[in-house]
């Protein structure tokens, strides 16, 4: 890998940045400082350091963030902020959305430079679970959750697959369900509940791919996943349900 490359992916600074601060000196190589931007260098074997900073490369990058409202999860838009502006520093080229959650819609997003791990989770044949926090326009009846649960017309060539639907307690005349489904059509939440006569007023995804959002994170705080969440996510386990009742008890405001 080319020195300026591995500098840039590690979000040193722009292409033509990096290379002024390699032509500048700041940028040693197994201790000797590197005078050109083409210098080829082995990221695992050889020992790169910035400004006396010893730096260290890793091929794959795994983040979990609570997405804020009125930020699109995309890696670059001309006119609005991108939830991988939110990583700041953290922010390598190569870093993309792992799937997509509305402008309005907040919670769990995976940000990753992983393109084969992010391929199979949002495989429509993998039936990753995803579970939403939905505040409704009005309570369920059971006939409306047993047509939720079931698959129903929402203007697709087929039906949508079969879902789980936990209505919680209702607070302050608010009305919320933990919904957790299989697939990821355009809009579907939204759309699920339209076709049973009712609207989402609020949504938030709680557990993606048998991960729960931690709770600790702020709305536009992000974290790394931990090793052993990132096993589970490779594994593709659909563990929802846990994540569904943890919750339900972490102090969700519905």
């Amino acid at each position: 890998m080319r020195l300026d490359r591995f500098l840039c992916e590690l979000n040193i600074g722009s292409r033509n940045q990096v290379k002024a601060l390699i032509r500048q000196g700041t940028v040693t190589v197994t201790g000797v400082p590197a005078t050109s931007p083409e210098t080829k260098v082995d990221p695992f074997r050889d020992e790169i350091a910035f400004r006396g900073e010893k730096l260290h490369y890793r091929k794959f990058v795994y983040y979990m963030l609570n997405k804020p409202e009125g930020v699109v999860s995309a890696s670059r838009d001309d006119r609005e902020r991108t939830v991988v502006s939110l990583l700041g520093r953290d922010a390598r080229e190569d870093i993309f959305p792992a799937g997509r959650l509305d402008k309005d819609v907040t919670g769990f997003l995976l940000l990753t430079n992983d393109g084969e791990l992010a391929h199979r989770l949002l495989s429509p044949k993998r039936h990753v679970d995803k579970t939403y926090l939905a505040v409704l326009e009005h309570g369920l009846s059971e006939e409306d959750i047993h047509r939720l649960e079931s698959g129903l017309d929402i203007g697709e060539e087929r039906p949508t697959l079969p879902c789980k639907v936990r209505v919680l307690e209702e607070k302050q005349g608010k009305h919320a369900i933990l919904l957790t489904l299989h697939e990821g059509k355009f809009h579907q939440v939204k759309r699920m509940l339209q076709a049973v006569d009712n609207q989402v007023v609020r949504l938030k995804r709680i557990a993606f791919g048998g991960l729960q959002l931690d709770p600790l994170l702020e709305p536009g705080e992000y974290r790394e996943l931990t090793d052993r969440e990132l096993e589970i996510l490779k594994a593709g386990s659909t563990g929802c349900q846990a994540a569904e009742e943890e919750g339900t008890e972490s102090g969700e405001s519905v």
